[in-house]
């Protein structure tokens, strides 16, 4: 009896074991493999579009630094300094719309002693950043100059780049010549590959602009020379990748 029942057990894990392996073996027809499977299907491309625009604003970044014994001390003199070169921006045609603090911190000024090893405050610094938008290109020189001036040697600019405003128009431009772009390069492969380019099933885009990034030394405050700027050229560029069926 014990043993008629020992094969009788090893009779049921067997039939477990082989529905288990039937089920493994049966087709998949979850989401995975039909992921996989379309993503296989047709002829999937990648199309880019660039436009070259002259940039019509200018973001400029300019600040006060300040370095005295006290907080109090460099906190005004940084003020001052700043107060001077937002009103010669305003002077200039800047709105106040077009003007923002990008930064601002205070923090201590250490000297470090080799001999001791150790580190001790010898003062304070203050730092103020401001952003300006400037939408008279032809004012920028004139605009980076009476600034440097109005803030003296406490004046930091740390540098200037070229963009569109709106850029809207150009992305349209761009975005026919990316989708052109995408079926050139699928009709080709089609050709290649002897079969008939289909539709599109899939499209997807992305689209940026590359602003103009330039350094800026401000003409000497004792120079008769002007600060030269040229805003160039810029480029706005879209991707998309499109997906064309088989026929």
């Amino acid at each position: 009896m014990m043993k008629f029942k020992k094969y009788w057990l090893i009779g049921i894990a067997v039939i477990a074991l082989l529905a288990v392996g039937l089920v493994g073996c049966s087709p998949n027809t979850g989401s995975t493999n039909n992921t996989f499977s379309n993503q296989q299907e047709g002829i999937w491309v990648t199309g880019t579009g660039a436009v070259k625009v002259t940039p019509d604003i200018a973001t400029l970044s300019i600040g006060v630094n300040a370095r005295e014994d006290s907080v109090a001390l460099a906190q005004a003199a940084a003020a001052e300094a700043m107060n001077n070169v937002i009103a010669s921006l305003k002077q200039n045609g800047i709105a106040d719309k077009d003007i923002q603090t990008q930064y601002f911190n205070i923090s201590p000024v250490y000297s470090w002693d080799d001999m001791r090893g150790t580190s001790t405050i010898i003062g304070y610094e203050v730092t103020n950043t401001v952003t300006v938008t400037i939408r008279d290109l032809d004012k920028t020189g004139t605009i980076i100059d009476t600034a440097a001036e109005a803030g003296g040697n406490l004046t930091r600019i740390n540098g200037i780049s070229f963009s569109v405003d709106d850029p809207t128009q150009y992305y349209d431009e761009a975005r026919e010549m990316a989708m052109q772009d995408a079926k050139d390069t699928a009709q080709q492969l089609a050709e290649l590959a002897g079969v008939s380019l289909g539709k599109a099933f899939y499209i997807t885009q992305t689209g940026y602009y590359e602003p103009i990034y330039r350094e800026v030394y401000p003409a000497s405050l004792d120079s008769s020379y002007k600060t030269p700027i040229s805003p160039g050229e810029t480029t706005v560029t879209l991707t998309v990748q499109v997906a064309f069926s088989i026929k």
